[in-house]
């Protein structure tokens, strides 16, 4: 009989994606806007370490690469550069209108567009700036569809700890 450890090693892995994403903070070129909610969301009011997210300074050891601004000319090679020094399995989130379709930027001179004019987007979280809920919601959401990935052979009822809703006071 053939045992396949393949099989526990897939389900560690996928429990270690989904339990501790470390992100990577790309601005292309946007108002900082962006900047400042998705930093937010890591202060203790909102605090997006609960679901195990680290914001990481290096492209070697992140899972996750958060992009806000419009792709421009100038940052075009260096976006494209951190994405391939990403390890595999690497997830794209784009956050705010000019990351998603270039925003107010659009037709600019300089300006290529949204980020997935270079890169694959996993997830788009709208909003001029998206408030810091919307962005940790995105996250989750993320979180939540890597159980269902089809090399993953995790389901529902395999893996219990289903994320709440983050539930924030005014």
């Amino acid at each position: 009989m053939k045992i396949d450890l393949n099989k526990p090693l897939d389900h560690i892995r996928t429990w270690g994606r989904i339990n501790s994403p470390w992100f990577l903070h790309f601005n292309s070129g946007s108002c900082n806007g962006c900047d400042i909610e998705i930093l937010a969301t890591l202060t203790p009011r909102y605090d997006l370490e609960r679901f195990g997210v680290k914001l990481m300074g290096s492209p070697r050891h992140a899972d996750i690469l958060v992009c806000t601004g419009a792709i421009t000319r100038q940052a075009r090679d260096r976006l494209q550069r951190i994405y391939e020094q990403m390890p595999e399995p690497k997830f794209v989130v784009a956050v705010g209108t000019c990351a998603i379709t270039g925003g107010v930027f659009h037709g600019c001179y300089n300006v290529i567009g949204g980020i997935d004019k270079l890169l694959p987007v996993d997830a788009y979280i709208p909003g001029c700036p998206p408030r810091p809920e919307a962005i940790i919601d995105g996250v989750v959401k993320l979180l939540n569809s890597l159980n269902f990935t089809p090399e993953s052979n995790l389901t529902k009822e395999d893996h219990p700890q289903n994320v709440p809703a983050p539930f924030l006071e005014t």
